[in-house]
């Protein structure tokens, strides 16, 4: 029987998986974007364009939003009983608008307590809200 070390074990182990996984290398410099493909609803509204261009030091604001906007449509799913795409995914006008009222001029500090606070709720509903949008296949 022959003998073989860990490292020789290791590489042939690793060398299907490297051959599965290693990106293709052209010398074509071209690069295709296909619009982004989600499981489920792939018709949603586009974000308000601000939330993409927002300086990294103020993401804080575009993830409070973000929660505002998640929150609200989870309510609406816990009270119609309908996780339809319309539902789950609506359009931002409602939730930016809250935000403008609410939270547009808070400290970061104060977008953090709101952060917490918004997840806070939708964790309360979150069970109820899963299993509409589970018996509807939308989850």
């Amino acid at each position: 029987m022959r003998k073989i070390t860990l490292a020789a074990a290791v590489t042939l182990l690793a060398a299907p998986l490297a051959a599965q996984t290693s990106p293709q290398v052209t010398n074509d410099l071209t690069v295709t974007m296909s619009p982004q493909q989600y499981r489920i609803c792939n018709d949603r509204p586009a974000r308000p364009t601000w939330m993409n261009e927002v300086h990294p030091r103020e993401a804080y604001k575009a993830l409070t939003l973000m929660r505002l906007y998640e929150l609200r449509s989870w309510e609406a799913i816990q009270e119609t009983g309908d996780c339809g795409c319309d539902v789950r995914f609506p359009s931002w006008d409602a939730a930016s608008a809250e935000y403008e009222e609410r939270f547009a001029t808070s400290t970061q500090a104060e977008h953090t307590q709101a952060q917490l606070a918004l997840r806070n709720e939708q964790n309360q509903i979150a069970r109820d809200v899963q299993d509409i949008c589970e018996t509807q296949g939308n989850w």
